[in-house]
């Protein structure tokens, strides 16, 4: 499937009115399990670590796993909040390469790791993270500090 999933919803904003995957694999607690997961990696990763905003960790783990959660179905309090994701401005102001695409899918796949996911359902996920990742590289000059790294 290309594109943004499609969801009847019961209301505007309101529940879906089909099993999304975000029902399937367990809701929200499943995306911010995911969600907490991904920065866990992150926090350990130089190149990574230092596009995130140290300073409000809790509010990074909450915008992601709330914006997941939405794109696969579940509620839309991501914009209700934040409005439309936006995901090629908000983050066009970092440095990101196909070496940070690797490291950020390395991080999302090791966070998938940590959900009971049937097959089907990682696929789908992986499928976007993948699609996702690919449309934020915005550059193809070495990550800064690359040569310091070496």
């Amino acid at each position: 499937m290309t594109g943004n999933p499609i969801h009847l919803r019961a209301s505007e904003g309101g529940a879906a009115a089909v099993p999304t995957l975000y029902d399937e694999i367990g809701g929200m607690p499943a995306f911010e399990k995911l969600a907490s997961a991904f920065y866990e990696g992150v926090r350990e990763d130089e190149l990574m670590w230092r596009m995130y905003p140290q300073d409000d960790l809790e509010g990074a783990t909450w915008r992601l796993g709330h914006f997941l959660a939405q794109y696969f179905g579940g509620p839309s309090e991501y914009s209700a909040e934040r409005g439309h994701p936006r995901l090629r401005m908000r983050h066009n102001a970092f440095h990101i390469n196909p070496e940070a695409r690797e490291h950020w899918l390395r991080h999302m796949h090791a966070a998938m790791d940590q959900l009971d996911l049937a097959p089907i359902h990682r696929t789908q996920m992986a499928d976007y993270f993948d699609r996702a990742a690919t449309a934020m590289v915005n550059t193809f000059e070495p990550s800064p500090g690359a040569e310091a790294d070496s």
